[in-house]
């Protein structure tokens, strides 16, 4: 087992993989004192210096043994390391290659024992992508803010470093976006100023580069007294007489380059198209000065080729990018992409970290613009569904290029923003012949000509058709074109009575030739994957619908994926054209239907023991029901800690909120209001209040339907707590008054309090504490009452305790919260403990104690910001901490404290806050 330890923002240990609880924040601590000296020893009197300054307790001694022997028992699976005591002190005995701050300094150090540019830039990078944030999570001690400065100043000597190597590369851009945060937080580094300077002027921002210097210039006279150095003035001097010397370097890459920020998102283009000369021409016309070009046509006629065949010979037209988004205006079983969310996509492919993301759309659609301003990039918008989805993707630069592909055609999207509408019919005869004969060969189609014109005419020139026959008839290399055709023949007499939307007889009767030449079993399971719900199939579905063994059913995943009836895409999941999608449901729809309803169930029932124990690595003290696995129903390897869980819900959420859809249409009403609790968690921590209150309103419904009066009490309290969280007071108040009247009714105790919680946050919202405080203490008396266990019995009493505080009364809300406190830490509630951790803070501001105060919230800070926390709560608590540095007269971490805040709330849409945060920073 392989321990590792993190000190390059918050203080942590892995082992494995997996992190370890290493308690509070001061103890904490007292392993970073340690780290920070790995391998050497260190005096028992220069720890407590390290943990307490000159303001140690009477038994630090004492409480440090403690620290120190708590820290030995967590990190004793770890069996690589181990804290002793030698004549010298106490030392921390593991590699310095286990802790990220040794890395980092080896890698610095190579980087610049190396000779060539790319050579030191790649460690750099290495090394700075160990910082997981700022080197804050450390106490107020002189030796502490010595290393926190110390760190500071090594991280941005890394990236000063790194900007010289990107720039001596050539990656401008990359450069640019990388130091210009700097710039901000170090305004008269003149080092920082040049680099910045010379990447402006490179990507042709030179009137920017020169204002950065003459800022920095007054600056300099206003605040020292002095002018820039000769290096900056020679620089200066050169962009002014354009000095060519100054201009992108030519470097060749070798190995594996450094990760690019210019994003290339174009799908693979296929390698057999062919003819369309005539369209690509008026692309070309179209697009030759940037602008937008919509290319319009019938289903399967080859749009999305046509567009990746233009957007891949154009790339080098537009160097600074391609960004693709498939808006899925017309998929059979999914809903068309919400433009909000294909703008945080781009975002996020221009470098854009979630934190910076702003709340409001039409504010993230001007950052996108303004990041594609002045630059030469290409956005491609695959299946738009009408022009009023696609315009807030459009750039706003005209060196930018957007080509759009739908089945409408977008006539509001040349009006209104002058497209150019390219319309796409079915291939005309050569060239449909044309694309048969790269397909299966010119000479085989060339031996029986008149049997490849009724093949042809079977496809009705349409490239989705022809490729699916060829796909068949490459299947079968030695047998004639003309058995190919008969086996259409048959199949046409079968689908008169099939007149499906969007599917016309060519494409039927191809399609179904694939199809029938599949064995039953891959046939069927082809049928079932027509009931997959939401975009695509994941490993989930993939695993549980096919009613077959699993060996078998991935044996028919690779046959059906060499028909080109489906694509892989990444992570265990598979695409099929919509259209082939709707001729699989139609199979489906042929089948029995208890076979149909026996695959959804099989559906249903994977998801909802996936998402449950998925769900219990984000909150595993949260246990409402037990979810067995389904009988005979196989369930692929599911994540093993909270990040990849995280992962696992943002790569499965609409499949989850599309199964929930299906049960609940199909009257599996338990099924439903389950699937609305498991996706509880996830939707909380990812402050996806709108699917969050979708979730919970079919999760009432199902309830209702269900008539379990525990179903319809959660889920009303429940949808009460994701309209607090969207600002709706009063019907928040009016579906948890509902849900208290259903538990009193049943004499449930442990419902009740919960509830009574629930209705005081929102008494606090409307800024009554007095009312608030008296339904938590209704819920603290149910709680004892019942002798509940120690979790909610904390959670009761630390709301008691947050409301005495609110109320001014300290000393009776301290003890409650050490109550909490004692109740928490030996059941590892991570989420809990940090909520007590807030109500200290708060309680230690009360009796005039910042200091304790500030302890208190950086602690719940950092336990909420871990993977097992609970991040909107950190935003309100940086909020605070915020006001307890500014009582200890430290305004600059003040003001950090409420950035960090400020980003918190943009990423969790949380508008009112965040305007609140900005008018206190200055910056609204």
């Amino acid at each position: 087992m392989r321990t590792e330890f993190a000190l390059l923002g918050a203080v942590e240990a892995t082992v494995d993989g997996r992190l370890v609880d290493l308690g509070h924040a001061r103890q904490r601590w007292t392993l970073a004192a340690l780290l920070v000296d790995v391998g050497r020893p260190v005096p028992l009197d220069e720890l407590v210096a390290r943990l307490w300054g000159g303001r140690a307790p009477q038994r630090a001694e004492g409480t440090l043994y403690s620290y120190l022997s708590r820290l030995r028992r967590v990190l004793a699976p770890g069996g690589d390391v181990a804290i002793g005591r030698g004549p010298g002190g106490y030392v921390l005995d593991a590699e310095p290659t286990a802790v990220d701050l040794h890395r980092f300094r080896a890698l610095t150090g190579r980087a610049r024992a190396a000779d060539g540019v790319e050579e030191r830039a790649a460690p750099l990078q290495e090394a700075l992508g160990l910082w997981r944030g700022e080197a804050q999570a450390l106490p107020d001690t002189p030796w502490f803010g010595a290393l926190r400065g110390t760190l500071e100043r090594e991280r941005l000597a890394a990236e000063l470093d790194l900007g010289d190597a990107l720039l001596g590369l050539g990656r401008d851009e990359e450069a640019l976006a990388r130091l210009a945060p700097h710039g901000e937080r170090h305004p008269l580094d003149e080092r920082l100023a040049g680099q910045l300077m010379l990447a402006l002027h490179r990507v042709g921002r030179g009137a920017e580069a020169l204002e950065r210097y003459e800022r920095l210039r007054r600056r300099l006279a206003d605040e020292l007294g002095a002018d820039p150095g000769d290096a900056l003035r020679r620089l200066h001097r050169r962009m002014l007489a354009d000095d060519p010397g100054l201009a992108t370097p030519t470097v060749r890459m070798r190995g594996i380059p450094l990760r690019p920020l210019v994003p290339r998102q174009l799908p693979a283009s296929t390698a057999l198209f062919t003819g369309r000369e005539r369209e690509l021409a008026q692309l070309d016309d179209a697009l030759a000065h940037g602008g937008v070009a919509a290319i319009g046509g019938a289903g399967g006629v080859g749009k999305t080729w046509l567009a990746l065949r233009w957007a891949h010979a154009n790339q080098a037209r537009f160097p600074d990018g391609q960004l693709y988004a498939d808006l899925r205006g017309f998929h059979p079983t999914s809903e068309p992409v919400d433009p909000e969310t294909a703008v945080r996509g781009f975002l996020a492919a221009l470098g854009v970290d979630a934190s910076a993301v702003p709340p409001e759309r039409e504010a993230r659609v001007g950052l996108f613009r303004s990041l594609t301003a002045g630059r030469r990039m290409l956005i491609v918008l695959d299946d738009a569904r009408d022009s009023e989805q696609v315009a807030p993707l459009l750039p706003g630069s005209p060196g930018c290029a957007a080509l759009v592909t739908g089945r409408h055609r977008l006539t509001a999207l040349a009006t209104a923003h002058g497209a150019r509408l390219v319309t796409l019919d079915v291939l005309p005869p050569p060239e449909a012949r044309q694309l048969l004969g790269r397909h299966l060969g010119a000479g085989r189609v060339a031996a029986e000509p008149e049997t490849a014109a009724e093949l042809l005419e079977r496809c009705a020139g349409l490239p989705l058709a022809i490729g699916l026959l060829a796909a068949r008839a490459a299947g079968q290399p030695d047998a004639p074109l003309s058995a190919l055709a008969e086996q259409l023949r048959e199949a046409g007499a079968d689908l008169d009575a099939l007149d499906g939307e969007e599917l016309n007889a060519g494409l039927r009767s191809v399609l179904a030739t694939s199809h029938r030449a599949l064995d039953p079993g891959t046939a069927r399971a082809f049928a079932l994957l027509g009931l997959a719900p939401g975009p695509d199939v994941g490993p989930t579905a993939a695993a549980a619908l096919p009613d077959d063994e699993p060996g078998a059913a991935r044996a028919a995943l690779r046959r059906l994926e060499a028909a080109h009836l489906i694509s892989p895409q990444a992570g265990g999941r598979y695409r099929m054209h919509d259209l082939t999608r709707r001729y699989a449901a139609e199979r489906a729809a042929q089948l029995p239907s208890a076979s149909r309803e026996s695959a959804v169930r099989r559906l249903v029932a994977a998801y909802l023991y996936a998402a449950y124990r998925v769900d219990q690595l984000l909150f595993p003290s949260r246990v409402p029901f037990a979810v067995d696995p389904p009988d005979g129903v196989p369930v692929p390897s599911l994540p093993e800690n909270a990040g990849a869980a995280l992962a696992w819900f943002d790569a499965e959420h609409e499949a989850l909120l599309a199964v929930q859809g299906a049960a609940l249409r199909r009257g599996w009403h338990e099924e439903a209001w389950r699937l609305a609790w498991v996706l509880d968690t996830y939707h909380l921590r990812r402050a996806s209040t709108r699917e969050h209150i979708a979730a919970w309103t079919a999760g009432l419904t199902g309830g209702e339907r269900l008539g379990d009066p525990v179903a319809q009490g959660q889920a009303c309290g429940r949808l009460g707590g994701a309209r607090l969280v969207a600002g709706e007071v009063d019907e928040a108040l009016r579906l948890q008054h509902r849900a208290l009247a259903i538990f009193d009714r049943m004499g449930d105790p442990r419902h009740r309090g919960d509830v009574h919680r629930a209705i005081a946050h929102a008494h606090e919202l409307r800024g009554d504490d007095r009312e608030a405080l008296a339904h938590a203490s209704r819920a603290l008396e149910l709680a004892r009452e019942e002798g509940a266990e120690p979790r909610r019995l904390a959670y009761a009493l630390n709301a008691v305790g947050w409301y005495e505080a609110r109320l001014g009364r300290p000393e009776r809300a301290r003890a409650h919260c050490d109550e909490a406190v004692a109740l928490l830490r030996p059941e590892g509630d991570v989420a809990g403990l940090a909520a007590v951790l807030s109500s200290l803070g708060l309680v230690a501001q009360h009796t005039g104690d910042p200091v304790a105060a500030v302890e208190h919230y950086r602690e719940s800070v950092e336990l909420n910001l871990g993977p097992l926390g609970h991040p909107r709560l950190a935003a309100d608590t940086l909020v605070d901490l915020a006001e307890a540095y500014e009582e200890l007269g430290q305004a600059a971490r003040a003001r950090e404290a409420r950035r960090r805040a400020l980003e918190l709330f943009s990423v969790q849409r949380r508008a009112r806050e965040a305007e609140r945060v900005r008018a206190l920073l200055g910056t609204g």
